[in-house]
């Protein structure tokens, strides 16, 4: 589908305004890099310099923006890898912790680099090193100008695993008639509800192209129960009551810290297993719990809790899954602020009851889902979440029940990598004679 006159005008536009905020960039990069010292690195990939390595040839190019995304596409990639040993894969990503996540789970395996910003010229670069034979873009990363480059290049592109909230749909008004282009030369968009399926529709998609798939998170792999690390943990800190707060983000920190100390009035004992979102943050938490006068134990520093921790920090990426089996009941952050909330699913697929906040926009399918199911517990504040937690912490039988629902729903749903592979099957480079 060649350009027409209308959409050369808007690409222009579009790719004037990036060049006019690239200083923007770069001063985005040394902020974040302050924050977390691996934004101070590998810039060059960033804007697709890739220097005197030799251009590779027929990758299938998988891109997942952060760590939500990678655990998302780990189903498809170790399916992709498991069937078609022939193929090379290109994994990329945005942020530090999401290209940490993909070495931790295929190491040199896959081939990957960060996506570089979406400069014509960058993603020229990009095309032409990578040459990749099939785009497979992972939720909701829908950049026209890399989006338009696959369709003028022919190489086939999907969205795959598809998510668009409203809030998100109302975020492409400006930009509407451009995104709107761009899907348009889209072999398709594999969404996971119907919700979202008509978001991408209403944002311009083709409805005979946009179809429901499903959610691959439903297809994670957890950790088996009874884990080297679960009896490790057990054997560490005894026989205690621990919960866990998940994903939370830095103006949460208050609320979690006081309700600790609300439950640990009534459970002396009780341990708080702490996983921030974001790395920089690891430090700062560790810090405000000293500060509220707990002992605390870090993942880098001790390994593991002893009985005398009152808090112990998980300040490393990959490990989170393992850990919510060491937990009575959770806590999943970004949903006390209006962020939209984290992955339900991995604490509900270790068996792990599940508590949030009330905002859950980026999740509304699954958080509806698990709460029909009576797999899901929300409070509407702070208060309400506590109480939530102590009604766990002090019901085995309510936990045990939530599990159960958790364990029939995630069945329920399993599917969505199958019906994706037998889509993108005719897309795939052909298998090496």
């Amino acid at each position: 589908m060649p350009a027409d006159p209308f959409e050369r005008v808007l690409r222009g536009l579009y790719s004037a305004a990036l060049y006019l905020l690239l200083p923007v960039t770069l001063y985005h990069l040394v902020w974040r890099g302050f924050r977390q010292a691996e934004y101070f690195e590998r810039w060059a990939e960033r804007y697709a310099a890739y220097g005197d390595a030799a251009p590779l040839h027929g990758t299938v190019w998988i891109h997942a923006v952060s760590v939500g995304e990678v655990n998302a596409a780990a189903p498809l990639v170790n399916a992709l890898r498991a069937r078609r040993p022939d193929l090379r894969l290109l994994v990329t990503s945005i942020t530090p912790t999401g290209s940490a996540r993909i070495r931790a789970l295929w190491g040199e395996g896959v081939e990957h680099v960060y996506l570089p910003y979406d400069l014509p010229g960058a993603v020229a670069r990009f095309l032409h090193h990578f040459r990749p034979r099939l785009a497979l873009v992972m939720e909701t990363e829908l950049w026209p100008n890399l989006l338009f480059a696959c369709r003028d290049a022919g190489i086939p592109a999907w969205v795959v695993n598809g998510r668009l909230s409203a809030r998100s749909l109302r975020g492409y008004r400006v930009l509407r008639p451009l995104v709107a282009r761009a899907l348009r030369g889209l072999r398709g968009v594999l969404a996971q509800s119907r919700a979202d399926a008509a978001r991408f529709v209403l944002l311009g998609a083709d409805p005979d192209t946009t179809l429901v798939t499903g959610n691959l998170k439903y297809d994670v792999e957890q950790p088996p129960e009874d884990a080297p690390l679960q009896r490790e943990f057990v054997r560490s800190t005894g026989v205690r009551p621990a919960w866990i707060a998940a994903s939370t983000h830095e103006g949460e920190e208050a609320a979690v810290i006081a309700i600790h100390r609300a439950l640990r009035g009534r459970w002396p004992d009780l341990l708080l297993l702490w996983a921030p979102r974001h790395p920089e943050r690891f430090r700062a938490v560790a810090q405000q719990c000293v500060e509220a006068g707990w002992r605390v134990a870090t993942r880098k520093l001790t390994r593991l809790p002893d009985p005398e921790d009152g808090v112990f920090v998980i300040d490393t990426l990959g490990e989170l899954p393992s850990f919510y089996r060491c937990a009575q009941v959770a806590f999943v952050g970004g949903s006390l602020q209006d962020i939209g909330g984290h992955n339900l699913l991995e604490p509900a697929s270790a068996g792990t009851p599940v508590v949030t906040g009330p905002h859950l926009h980026n999740f509304s399918d699954i958080a509806g889902r698990m709460r029909h199911a009576g797999a899901l517990r929300v409070g509407n504040d702070v208060a309400e979440v506590e109480r939530e937690l102590a009604t766990l912490l002090a019901g085995p039988e309510a936990r045990a029940a939530m599990a159960a629902a958790a364990r029939a729903l995630i069945q329920e749903g399993r599917g969505a990598l199958s019906r994706t592979l037998d889509l993108l099957a005719r897309d795939l480079p052909p298998a090496a004679a």
